[in-house]
Order: C-alpha cells, then sequence, then structure tokens
C-alpha cells in the first residue's frame, strides 16, 4: 500500500466522530472503562488462584492477540511483520520461560526469529527486511519481555509475585488517573501523552510505594520499605512504559492499537505498562524473597 493511501486512512480516521457516551476530564468512558478494568483483573485474579497452567494459558493467549494488535498497527506504517511464526513463537516463548527458565526463553526466541525470517523470505525478498524486522520487534516488546512474568510464575510462591507485581503496576496507572484528573496541571510528555502530567506522576510513584509497603509483607514476608522502594522504582517504568506505546502510536497515526476492550481501546493499550515492568520486578521479587 503507497504512502498517500496511508495518509488518506489516517485523514479519515482523524475525520471520524467520537464514539457517544459519557467520558472523564482523562477522555476516558470511565464507567465502562472502570466495569472492563474490573472484569480483567478478576480473570487474572481467578486464572491465579486455579492453577499456574491457567495463568500461562492467560499469557499465551494475550501474547496472540498482542501480537495481532502490534502487526495490525504496524501495518499502518508500511511494516508487515508475518503473523503466523511470531503468533506461534509467542506461544512458545512463554511456554519455555515457564519450564526452562532463561535459556528457554532465549532459545525459543531464536529459535523463532529465524523462522520469521524464513518465512518472510519465502514469500519474496522484496521488503522483506524491514517486515522481518517489524517481526523481531513484536518478538522483543511484548513477547518476550511477557516471558519474565512466566519464569516468575515458576518460582516458589509464583502465583504471590505475580499478584504483587501486577497490582502495584496497575496502581501507577490508577495513581496517576486520579490525580492527573484532579490535580494535573502541568503536562509531563505534551507531544507524547497531552493529558499525563507531573501531578500524575507523583499520584502514581506515591500510590505504587503505599501498595507495595502494605503486599509485599502480607504476601512474601517482606519489609514495608522493601514493598515501598519497589513502588518506587515501578512507578518510572510503568510511565515510561506508557509514553513509549504513545510515541509509537502516535508515529503511526492510530488513537488506539484496537478497540476490543470497551474503555480501554486495545489490550496492548493495557499491558504497555505491565510488560516494561515486569523484568524489573523478577528481579525485585528475587531480592525480596529469594528463591
Amino acid at each position: 500500500m503507497s504512502e498517500p493511501e496511508f495518509a488518506s486512512r489516517r485523514a479519515i480516521r482523524a475525520a471520524a466522530p467520537a464514539p457517544a457516551g459519557p467520558s472523564s476530564r482523562a477522555g476516558r468512558n470511565l464507567p465502562v472503562a472502570i466495569a472492563t478494568g474490573v472484569a480483567l483483573a478478576g480473570l487474572a485474579v481467578a486464572s491465579l488462584v486455579a492453577h499456574p497452567v491457567v495463568f500461562v494459558v492467560l499469557i499465551c493467549l494475550a501474547m496472540v492477540v498482542a501480537v495481532w494488535e502490534m502487526r495490525q498497527a504496524l501495518s499502518e506504517g508500511g511494516l508487515y511483520a508475518p503473523f503466523v511464526p511470531v503468533a506461534v513463537g509467542a506461544v512458545s516463548m512463554t511456554v519455555a520461560a515457564y519450564l526452562r527458565g532463561a535459556e528457554g526463553l532465549v532459545f525459543a526466541a531464536s529459535l523463532t526469529l529465524v523462522a520469521t525470517l524464513v518465512w518472510r523470505v519465502a514469500d519474496g525478498l522484496g521488503g522483506a527486511l524491514p517486515d522481518v524486522g517489524a517481526g523481531a520487534l513484536i518478538l522483543l516488546y511484548p513477547c518476550l519481555l511477557a516471558g519474565f512474568a512466566a519464569m516468575m510464575l515458576a518460582e516458589p510462591q509464583g502465583q504471590w509475585r505475580i499478584f504483587v507485581f501486577i497490582i502495584v503496576t496497575v496502581f501507577s496507572d490508577i495513581g496517576g488517573y486520579a490525580f492527573g484528573v484532579v490535580l494535573g496541571k502541568h503536562p509531563m510528555a505534551p507531544r507524547l501523552s497531552p493529558k499525563k502530567s507531573w501531578e500524575g506522576f507523583a499520584g502514581s510513584v506515591l500510590s505504587c510505594a503505599v501498595v507495595g509497603a502494605i503486599v509485599i509483607p502480607l504476601t512474601l514476608d517482606g519489609q514495608w520499605w522493601q514493598g515501598a522502594v519497589l513502588g518506587v522504582l515501578v512507578a518510572p517504568v510503568a510511565t515510561i512504559g506508557d509514553l513509549i506505546e504513545s510515541s509509537l502510536k502516535r508515529n503511526l497515526g492510530i488513537k488506539d492499537m484496537s478497540n476490543i476492550i470497551p474503555g480501554h481501546g486495545g489490550l496492548m493499550d493495557r499491558l504497555d505498562s505491565l510488560v516494561l515492568v515486569v523484568p524489573l520486578a523478577w528481579v525485585a521479587l528475587r531480592i525480596i524473597a529469594p528463591v
């Protein structure tokens, strides 16, 4: 597809009327966003309680959807990552990370990269290099990063580790949203995310620190100050994850990665902070609660 056609599609999308429904100052349909967020959280908790393997299956499904969303988004910029090898590789990487740890994750990622190259070259050499590069990007973000969640789950107290990681990261978004809506006056990165403010960032740090200080002693027998430090570290990384995806979407001329989650957009719009935080959480929780 030619560049003028891409520009035309972006113009049509930008001119399209906004969906009807109540929205908050932060640009969301708040009741729908809250209901959907609670449902997603309930699904994650239920899978953790049921069995670790159920949560691994949930990660695999999430990664397949994420691969599809990333491929659709990158296609707006003329990059067409091969879907089949990357999606199969995403599942293989998750399973390998759960069963074999870091070595399994790296090995599966390497095989998937080779498979992506062969699959795309078999379709012709024209434009193959950019498409393979797009596939490699998706394999790194989010698939390789998500593999750390599978490794974390396989460790002793793995379900509690995942719970701590998720709840602390989620409260970065909740605290940032609440403080930003009420107090936000100074934009943090207006070109990337106009609604994100320094006041909201302060709320993210405070919320993560408080939640970390509460859950670490209750779940992993750590000290409250260790949880607070974890929260202080998580908040900026989660914010950077949000800004990275905002930058990607802005460069591609899209608002959301997809529209499959009411009130939130796409799955990657919810995973952007989580996938960047998970390697940090994996390391930090191994220090707080040694394996």
